[in-house]
């Protein structure tokens, strides 16, 4: 089969010198996301802080024990806020990378799965907000001992719900996972069905690892993960029964 677009043979120069002028692309999109976002770095904290200090108790507040902690917690939010709104800019330059080498039929499937992992990345992160910290928060409010203050740092409470982002924004690329290694022959579709029970502790302990110390947390983790593998499995029997039905195709069809 031939590539859908002969790609020339390029030196290594040549190769080198693409990557860096994509990797400054992504570098100034980053950047300039970080310029518009910076004046609004203490509104975007306010916001990012309000599932806990919706449940902090009256009085309470958020409290700052670095000196610095005010300036940078802010301006480290806006800075994480501008590599993630600038992801689709990085898959763009990393396709336009790759893409010459790719066949047509590659570059079909490749580009809804770049835009899938992306969206689906974004969801995790909304899944996150809107419902797991809520639920968590509440649930750490409700078990906090008689005479203790409820006072977060503002720094530690960044570090936590950064990687809550991260963790579920990571966990809801698992269609994307399942079907890549359905696509490629590494796992077939009855392997994976057949490892579903190890699939499902898997997403209990990953949910376990990743998220506070609280049943809550940890199953608002693991049971999207384990329904994001089966539309994973779905995928892949769709893709599989395709490339049957082409191979079939290709073997009925008169010699020339």
């Amino acid at each position: 089969m031939s590539h859908s677009s002969s790609p020339q043979e390029m030196p290594l120069v040549a190769h080198l010198t693409e990557l860096r002028t994509r990797v400054l692309r992504c570098v100034v999109a980053i950047l300039l996301i970080f310029c518009v976002l910076l004046p609004f770095a203490q509104d975007i904290y306010a916001l990012v802080a309000a599932p806990l200090r919706a449940y902090l108790p009256e009085g309470a507040t958020m409290i700052a024990t670095g000196v610095a902690s005010p300036f940078f917690a802010p301006f480290k939010l806006s800075l994480v806020i501008a590599l993630f709104l600038a992801i689709p800019v990085i898959l763009h330059q990393l396709w336009g990378f790759i893409a010459p080498g790719l066949y047509q039929h590659e570059k079909q499937i490749a580009v809804p799965l770049l835009v899938s992992s992306i969206l689906l990345f974004y969801v995790g992160m909304l899944f996150a907000f809107f419902v797991v910290f809520p639920i968590m928060f509440g649930f750490f409010a409700s078990v906090t001992p008689d005479g203790v203050a409820m006072m977060t740092d503002i720094g530690q409470y960044l570090d936590f719900v950064l990687t809550l982002f991260f963790a579920f924004g990571v966990a809801f690329e698992i269609p994307v996972a399942t079907f890549l290694l359905i696509w490629v022959g590494l796992i077939d579709v009855q392997t994976l069905r057949d490892s579903r029970p190890y699939v499902i502790v898997g997403c209990f302990v990953v949910g376990m690892v990743l998220t506070p110390p609280d049943i809550f947390s940890q199953t608002l983790l693991a049971i999207p993960m384990w329904l994001l593998f089966e539309a994973g499995v779905v995928a892949g029997v769709l893709v599989q029964r395709r490339a049957e039905a082409r191979l079939s195709t290709s073997d009925d069809s008169p010699t020339p």
